[in-house]
């Protein structure tokens, strides 16, 4: 096992940015749990693992070092012993019956855990804006614990992607039809907006189905992601 070079520090600190994280066509994942399932996974490919745990056995390339430094590579505010740099999955041309089309959405942790409720409900397909926040951060990577190997995530001009498409588009609207209400066909599209402006103005007219989530409380809204959950919960089959 070999101590962990200045370089290889730099590194790694330096896929915390998008930028690199494309160029170089890796990501970091950070935990003990979430690395153990990784190497579990054998569509995963792992660069490289980094420790302070001496006694870990990993056939590829590992590297050794202290809780400081640790602390200065990780993302997380409490570092855990394990991190792994890995390889971007590859983009599945395999589609689920669903696609998940995501708007805008902005918080790291929605997006982790909307990725792994797709994952639940057995949604492989998820299409977002190129305003959406990069499904390879490292907040998100956390948050989907170990679905951003089993969802396809891509990126695309949401405009050029809807001009395209022959199934049913179903939008969560306030003044769509109750989605209870609703007959659900065996494949479509579900369409979530932005946390705090929805669904942009210029993809509403691609909506052939508005819906919405009907409450009983007073609660002004519903946050993204446990709304795409109760969506795909009623559409999934």
């Amino acid at each position: 096992m070999d101590a962990l070079s200045k370089n290889k520090i730099k590194w790694i600190r330096s896929l915390r940015l998008k930028k690199n994280r494309d160029s170089e066509g890796l990501f970091v994942v950070e935990g003990a749990k979430m690395v153990q399932e990784i190497l579990k996974d054998e569509s995963a490919t792992v660069e490289c693992l980094v420790t302070t745990d001496e006694s870990l056995d990993f056939a590829g390339t590992q590297f050794h070092t202290d809780t400081a430094t640790m602390k200065a590579i990780s993302g997380l505010s409490t570092p855990s012993s394990l991190l792994a740099v890995v390889k971007k999955p590859q983009i599945s041309t395999k589609k689920s019956p669903w696609t998940l089309v995501l708007d805008g959405v902005q918080d790291p942790g929605n997006m982790g855990t909307i990725i792994r409720t797709a994952d639940w409900f057995g949604i492989t397909d998820i299409v977002c804006s190129q305003q959406t926040v990069d499904c390879f951060n490292p907040k998100v990577v956390q948050s989907t614990m170990g679905s951003i190997f089993r969802v396809c995530v891509r990126y695309e001009r949401l405009e050029d992607y809807f001009e395209n498409v022959d199934r049913p588009v179903f939008g969560a609207l306030l003044e769509g039809e109750n989605m209870h209400c609703v007959t659900v066909p065996k494949e479509g599209i579900l369409l979530m907006g932005n946390e705090g402006n929805g669904i942009s103005e210029e993809l509403i007219d691609f909506i052939s189905h508005p819906i919405h989530i009907p409450g009983k409380g007073g609660a002004e809204s519903l946050n993204v992601a446990v709304a795409t959950g109760i969506l795909l919960g009623r559409f999934s089959h």
